[in-house]
């Protein structure tokens, strides 16, 4: 009886907690997601106290947070490992809160550029929330659980943009600054009373990881592990080629391109939205025949869609391209995760979703470099080309070095 009644308890802790981060998720996203459209702009607003040129900061904008968040990820997530996955969320939405806020105070692009390399230092939210539920959710429920947090991601990553650019609008880019800053603070109050964390201290479950590279090192010696992380990196890389190409492509198919700006959001929206729709099935269906079928199955359906963009001729081809491809990304994304948590131990979510964060990081920061180069020799469309082929180099290596079987869940891997 009391041995049922303690397992019932067990479970109902990690279903609140997944749903807690899901609306925390949904919140960051949105939050987030909402000043991107409009950070060129805003850098353009602000102008430049220095010789630097505007083109070059509202690139900086961009890579200055990406390459800050690749360092600090791996630290915060071994920290995390050390005093508990809840701290490390709260650390990223209360301190994301702070940077946002003050960056609706800044008088030249420059500050911006400033506040967006700290911001990359201090935030991680994606990474914490993923290392908080890897870490309270039973092993083979992982593949559901990263699902339901790619919902939430990925519904606010829809949202965002739409509400970001209509408050910037109506109100100014400061008022959208205020907005996501109040986002952040809400959704660390949520977490901060919502969730309560069993943590225990990985050292006492991890040989030989007493400091943060013995603890890496040991991640990395998993068998599986580097593969994962190498598919993370290629997904994002391939996902990041495209963006910044996007409206310019989209400005070449359309007709009346006054609403260039409307249809541009409305292509990688429907794209989250059916990443979104697709991740929860997905990830249920990897936890039953096993999340390896499912990235390697994406990716190829990712080459396979990617190769016809390069042929549209009208924005709705491109539009319901993009919608497919989000099908592929609802299962390659929850499905790395989760693989990521099978592959290794309990007690290391922190430093195995640090790394991982910090990987993508890297993949953002390059991914628009390779992305213009392709398109300024040759071509537009020989970008969805590259992309393909990235794919499709991408499913030969997984099918080769992920390993075919996926570890058991052990005893005492449940939380």
């Amino acid at each position: 009886m009391i041995l049922n009644h303690l397992k019932a308890s067990v479970k109902t802790r990690w279903q609140r907690t997944l749903y807690i981060m899901f609306f925390a998720q949904l919140m960051v996203a949105v939050g987030f997601s909402s000043i991107f459209p409009f950070l060129p702009l805003y850098v353009k607003d602000l102008g430049a106290t220095t010789n630097l040129s505007i083109e070059f900061l509202a690139g900086m904008v961009f890579s200055a947070q990406a390459f800050t968040m690749m360092i600090a990820s791996p630290i915060w997530g071994t920290i995390a490992d050390r005093y508990g996955r809840k701290l490390m969320v709260e650390r990223s939405m209360f301190g994301g809160a702070v940077i946002l806020l003050l960056m609706a105070f800044v008088r030249s692009a420059e500050e911006l550029v400033i506040l967006r390399a700290i911001q990359g230092l201090i935030t991680g939210s994606v990474a914490a929330a993923s290392a908080l539920v890897a870490s309270e959710a039973p092993r083979e429920r992982t593949g559901y659980a990263m699902g339901i947090l790619q919902v939430g991601l990925g519904s606010g990553v829809a949202l965002g943009p739409l509400i970001g650019g209509a408050i910037a609008d109506f109100f100014g880019y400061s008022a959208a600054f205020y907005v996501t800053a109040g986002l952040l603070f809400l959704s660390g109050v949520l977490v901060f009373f919502g969730v309560e964390e069993k943590f225990v201290p990985a050292d006492t479950l991890t040989e030989g990881a007493s400091s943060f590279m013995a603890q890496w090192r040991h991640i990395l010696a998993a068998p599986g592990v580097v593969m994962t992380y190498g598919m993370r990196f290629m997904n994002r890389l391939g996902r990041m080629m495209i963006f910044p190409m996007l409206p310019l492509f989209i400005e070449t198919l359309l007709r009346d391109t006054a609403h260039i700006n409307t249809f541009t959001g409305l292509v990688i929206g429907i794209g989250a939205a059916t990443t979104t729709l697709s991740s929860i099935y997905l990830g249920r269906l990897g936890d039953r025949i096993g999340h390896r079928r499912i990235v390697i199955a994406g990716v190829v359906l990712a080459a396979l869609l990617y190769l016809p963009q390069s042929l549209v001729m009208a924005g709705w081809q491109l539009l319901v391209l993009q919608a497919l491809i989000g099908v592929a990304m609802g299962g390659i994304i929850p499905g790395l995760s989760a693989l990521l948590t099978r592959y290794t131990q309990s007690g290391e979510e922190g430093a195995v979703f640090g790394l991982d964060n910090s990987i993508q990081a890297a993949a953002r920061s390059v991914a628009p470099l390779i992305g213009a180069g392709v398109a300024m020799w040759f071509g537009l469309r020989a970008v969805f080309i590259a992309t393909a082929l990235f794919y499709l180099v991408a499913g030969l290596l997984a099918a080769w070095r992920l390993p075919r079987s996926e570890p058991p869940i052990q005893v005492g891997q449940e939380s």
